[in-house]
């Protein structure tokens, strides 16, 4: 060893020069590499054994069924991510993507009431680790057992905040010792899953085993908790919901005058419908001139958000927090439908008809939500509330079912697919038939047109995972490989064998999921 070597006399020293560089301390490059790997070493040789701490509880026994073994030889190899290479320049290829394959199969599995196979748990939770998005899914198919090994490996702590807590751990809600036991002491996820399993057992339970505690919870936990009972809202939660207005963060003030809104005969409803009805009417608009003291009470936020002007930002919150039933009688008994094609002066029509939108959406109602879309063959531009497509979609959400499908169809025929993105991402899987077929056919034409499909790369992806798999039998005429070599059509040719292809491994998923016997 160099003898100098001994210029550095500890791990920390080494680490400083390491930082600074040895030309601002004392020896060469060669002596830190040196003495780095002596002391490396002499830590390695001077590590004791410790004492064995105490073998931890097993964990509780979750009751669900373990999948069909061809379905967990499935997930393994979902989790694994193993799929064929892409093709040359950096081509997709015609194998499936099996990464996003994954959040169908847990989907599939939950609603089959199947646990995850022990030995994929870990993988499971590496995985919700790195995808947000799979991790609802993921930890409710985990259950108590992905819990347990959470509190053992800090690098799974999100599951202690933001899982389900799984079948078999929770008590019945009718066990009233078992439900104010783990409420008082339970981890933050399992007190969300208790609470949930309560609400939907009897919604007034809920709010008496939130109440015990509301006091003493923390800012973000009260959130949490009173966005829980978005779920089963009704009139009777509203004197809960009226305290919380008072609440010292304004984020909960805020969600509690949101739910309250969405209660059409509450209070809080009726306090918005007298202050929007009287800022705007069949003569006009008038927003308001401030922001007093019980606006501020009912959840309206005084300071407007950059770009935008005060008065039309209090009237916004205004509109979209009053019932829509409201405006029925202010303008004369017309309808939804009406009312929005009415010309509205003074450039408020378009703050007003966003207002509008946003009731739709958190009031839920159709009628309105169908009014403020119009027709889905007319341009954008011209509809009658919102050329906004993130607007859109969230109108169609209201919609149900076939009625969504069936305007994203129309939209598609009409206008094509590049701006139809946003829209087939709120309809229900896999697509209904005359969806399917508008997306298909819309894809045909582009291939026709002489356009590549990554120009479609986002709404081809879409319809590998959505796309009814019984539909793979009429695709395969598109996955003929044309007779030139190159070009366009060889691209399209390997776009079409991939979702051919994904949409029969869908097929065999959904097989092997299936219950013996079924």
């Amino acid at each position: 060893m160099n003898a100098d070597t001994t210029a550095y006399g500890d791990w920390d020293e080494l680490v400083g020069a390491a930082l600074l560089g040895t030309e601002r301390r004392q020896g060469s490059p060669e002596a830190l590499l040196g003495a780095a790997a002596l002391q490396t070493v002499r830590r390695r040789a001077g590590l004791l054994p410790a004492e064995a701490g105490p073998r931890p509880e097993p964990a509780p026994r979750d009751p669900r069924p373990a999948p069909p073994e061809p379905a967990r030889r499935r997930l393994a190899q979902l989790l694994a991510g193993r799929t064929a290479a892409a093709g040359s320049g950096g081509r997709r290829g015609s194998a499936p993507d099996l990464t996003e394959l994954l959040p169908q199969w847990l989907a599939a599995a939950g609603q089959h009431g199947y646990r995850a196979p022990a030995s994929l748990v870990p993988a499971l939770l590496d995985a919700a680790r790195a995808r947000t998005d799979l991790r609802p899914q993921a930890l409710a198919l985990a259950g108590t057992r992905g819990l347990w090994l959470a509190r053992l490996n800090p690098d799974w702590r999100f599951a202690l905040r933001g899982g389900s807590g799984g079948a078999g751990e929770l008590p019945g809600a009718e066990d009233a010792a078992g439900v104010e036991r783990l409420w008082q002491e339970g981890l933050f996820a399992e007190r969300v899953a208790l609470l949930g399993l309560v609400r939907a057992h009897e919604p007034a339970a809920a709010i008496r085993l939130l109440t015990t505690t509301w006091a003493s919870e923390r800012a973000e936990d009260r959130l949490m908790f009173l966005d829980s009972l978005r779920v089963g809202l009704s009139d009777d939660d509203e004197p809960f919901l009226e305290e919380a207005l008072a609440d010292r963060s304004r984020n909960v003030r805020a969600t509690a005058a949101e739910l309250l809104s969405a209660l059409p005969g509450s209070a809080l409803a009726g306090r918005m419908a007298e202050r929007a009805l009287a800022c705007v009417g069949p003569d006009g608009v008038t927003p308001p001139a401030d922001c007093d003291a019980e606006m501020l009470r009912d959840g309206v936020v005084k300071r407007p958000p950059a770009g935008r002007g005060e008065r039309a930002w209090w009237l916004g919150q205004l509109v979209e927090t009053a019932p829509l039933a409201c405006w029925r009688q202010r303008f004369g008994g017309l309808g939804p439908a009406e009312i929005v094609a009415r010309p509205v002066a003074e450039g408020w029509a378009e703050e007003l008809h966003a207002a509008w939108c946003r009731a739709a959406v958190r009031q839920r109602d159709p009628a309105w939500s169908r009014a403020l879309l119009g027709s889905a063959s007319a341009p954008p531009a011209t509809g009658p509330a919102t050329a906004s497509l993130a607007e859109r979609a969230k109108l169609l959400s209201i919609l149900d079912e076939e009625q969504r499908a069936a305007w994203i169809a129309e939209f598609i025929r009409a206008h094509g697919l590049s701006e139809a993105f946003q829209l087939l991402g709120v309809c229900v899987v896999p697509w209904a038939g005359p969806l399917g077929r508008a997306v298909v056919e819309a894809l045909d034409s582009a291939r026709e047109a002489g356009g590549y499909p990554w120009s479609f790369s986002g709404v081809m992806g879409l319809a590998e995972r959505c796309l009814d798999p019984a539909e793979a039998g009429r695709l395969d005429a598109m996955t003929a490989e044309p007779a030139e070599a190159g070009g366009a059509a060889a691209y399209w040719s390997e776009a079409f064998q991939r979702l051919v292809a994904t949409l029969r491994l869908r097929a065999t998923m959904h097989a092997e999921l299936a219950p013996a016997g079924r």
